[in-house]
């Protein structure tokens, strides 16, 4: 878990009234702030690497409609199982499908399908963790049994159990996932709103008449985003593995449109004969997960640097 942010490098030394508005002690306005984030991030060579192969992915994920060479449910059985060759460069399935037609939408269906269970995670973590961190009392101990109750359960077990009772299918997979995310997110927020609560500004803020919803959304949220920002990319890495189990268990998305994980499925099948089949989705997984890992710790460090850099200027 990544520091949180320094509430006081947002704290306005004009106005307490209006905290978050002026340049921070250190000197640095928002732009300043932004170009050192920027440049931090630049200094760290894999970091730079895996952005810039998660960019690539999504970019050919949203373009799989024009950068794939074929019909992806298009069969052809005078081409069963052929290895990877110039006509098809990752070779056919088990139906003769192109491979590199069906990953590009794979790709499509996998990191669409993750990015709709943590921004919902995200979402109802967000709620639930600053609700409880920035009232505190009652409403924190309730809403930390629920998040208890929840963790209390195997992540992934909690998520089938959710699927079987909901049925199968892509909606309902996503929303059992974003259902374990809640607590990862939920318990984050809280932390990071319980330091921010007692800042000396969010109190003048308060003693003026400020609405607390107005004090969460223009104070709370900002010094908390960092930290979230890291989380999510983390947790992208989690879902891209929890989907792809699923998937793979024929609990997410379902044939004939693919995923990641029924294509790992369904290459299990002609292992014997076509072993390549395995190491093409398996491969792009485990390259997605890692990059996301890396883009998350890099984030994490070129955020920690900036909190120890501005530490050290006062």
């Amino acid at each position: 878990m990544s520091r949180p942010v320094s509430t006081d490098d947002t704290a306005s030394t004009a106005n307490p009234a209006e905290p978050g508005t002026g340049p921070e002690p250190g000197g640095l306005d928002r732009r300043d702030r932004g170009d050192a984030l920027v440049a931090r991030i630049r200094s760290q060579p894999m970091t730079v690497v895996a952005l810039g192969y998660l960019v690539l992915l999504s970019l050919l994920a949203v373009a799989a409609p024009l950068a794939s060479p074929y019909d992806p449910y298009a069969t052809d059985f005078r081409a069963i199982l052929d290895p990877p060759s110039a006509v098809h460069w990752l070779g056919t399935d088990d139906l003769g499908r192109d491979m590199l037609s069906r990953l590009l939408y794979a790709s499509r269906s996998s990191l669409l399908a993750c990015l709709q269970a943590v921004g919902l995670g995200l979402l109802g973590g967000v709620l639930l963790g600053v609700t409880a961190g920035y009232f505190g009392g009652w409403v924190d101990r309730l809403v930390m049994t629920l998040i208890d109750a929840v963790l209390s359960v195997p992540g992934l077990l909690l998520a089938m159990s959710i699927v079987g009772v909901l049925g199968p299918g892509l909606r309902n997979a996503m929303f059992a996932l974003a259902v374990i995310f809640v607590p990862i997110f939920a318990r984050l927020s809280r932390i990071q709103a319980l330091a921010v609560r007692e800042e000396t500004y969010l109190e003048a803020a308060r003693s003026i008449g400020v609405s607390h919803l107005r004090s969460v959304l223009r104070h709370v949220l900002p010094n908390i985003a960092g930290p979230l920002v890291v989380q999510v990319f983390i947790t992208m890495a989690v879902a891209i593995v929890a989907e792809g189990a699923m998937s793979y268990l024929g609990l997410s998305i379902q044939p004939p449109e693919a995923s990641w994980g029924n294509l790992l499925q369904r290459a299990f099948s002609s292992v014997a004969s076509a072993p390549w089949l395995i190491f093409i989705p398996g491969l792009t997984i485990t390259l997605t997960v890692v990059a996301f890992q890396v883009l998350g710790d890099g984030l994490s460090q070129a955020l920690s640097g900036g909190h120890q850099q501005k530490a050290g200027n006062r």
